[in-house]
């Protein structure tokens, strides 16, 4: 069932209980600046900087390769990148065992790989999935596709990106990027980088998807309940979560204090922790049953944080 079908169905039972939790969340995930101090890495965070080595388990890892955008599948057994030569590739953790997934045609822009995996159906016939989804710009447009993460040099199709909702019209088919996806349907969120908006696209008994709210960057949860995103407040980004099982005031500011730049954010596979890139160093910062903490430091390394599962 799609998440916003879910949250319009219950906004109405909801309104009251959120607007609740949306007051005590602000006392309780009022945040500090992040700590000067470092600590260690923590386990399963990887670090991606754009060259051939990424930082895991705390160890710089040399793929042999050029590593931009790392994204692991959720078991951790297999890295998807982008290499120097535009080509979307998966290894095995170490870098060894590279597959050319994909080979860029020349001309595009290959960026942010995510894996869309999900368990056959077979009550509902539906086969298991095992893609994964990029962002590819294309003579100036931008659009996301997939192939299967199986594939050898296999040839990359553009997904559907069909509304849940009739009375909203056709959803943008350009300017999308930033895809990741998450939970057990398949299901994705992406930004469109025109009309500013995070979009939910939900892949399971039938494709469907629409407009959450505004903002960029975002992380959807590994049981697909809450979407991290980055949005600008007074001058600096912060980072938002949106609980998609709350009502229509599900949207949080868990950085309100930010006094610098908090982007690309990534859930933990238990969904508690969210990883994130600061101009200084890589942070994260912790759920609670009282809403989120302080932002913490854990690596001066600055690049793209994963969570290797």
């Amino acid at each position: 069932m799609s998440a916003r079908y879910r949250r319009r169905t219950t906004a109405a039972a909801a309104t009251g209980v959120a607007a609740l939790l949306a007051v005590a969340g602000l006392s309780a995930t009022a945040t500090a600046a992040p700590a000067a101090r470092a600590v260690s890495v923590p386990r399963g965070l990887t670090i991606s900087d754009g060259t051939r080595h990424v930082l895991v388990g705390g160890r710089s890892i040399d793929f042999g390769t050029v590593v931009r955008d790392l994204a692991w599948n959720p078991s951790g057994s297999k890295a998807a990148f982008v290499d120097g030569h535009g080509n979307l590739v998966v290894s095995d953790p170490d870098g060894s065992h590279r597959v050319t997934v994909a080979a860029n045609p020349g001309n595009q822009t290959w960026s942010h790989p995510t894996w869309q995996v999900a368990a056959a159906d077979r009550t509902n016939g539906i086969p298991a999935k095992n893609n994964i989804i990029f962002s590819a710009k294309i003579q100036g447009s931008t659009v996301l596709e997939s192939v299967k993460a199986t594939s050898n040099h296999g040839r990359p199709a553009r997904i559907s990106l069909n509304s849940d909702d009739p009375e909203t019209g056709a959803l943008p088919k350009t300017n999308n990027t930033w895809p990741n996806a998450g939970g057990s349907y398949g299901t994705a969120v992406y930004e469109n980088t025109h009309n500013g908006e995070v979009y939910i696209r939900d892949d399971y008994l039938r494709q469907q998807g629409g407009a959450l709210t505004k903002g960029s960057e975002p992380a959807l949860s590994p049981d697909a309940e809450e979407v991290v995103f980055v949005r600008s407040v007074g001058g600096h980004d912060h980072l938002f979560v949106d609980d998609l099982t709350a009502g229509t005031n599900a949207v949080k500011d868990i950085t309100p204090h930010a006094t610098t730049d908090y982007t690309e954010p990534t859930w933990s596979p238990n969904g508690r922790t969210i990883a994130f890139r600061t101009p200084n160093g890589t942070y994260t910062v912790t759920k609670s049953g009282h809403g989120f903490g302080n932002p913490v430091k854990a690596s001066t390394h600055k690049g793209l944080p994963a969570y290797r599962g």
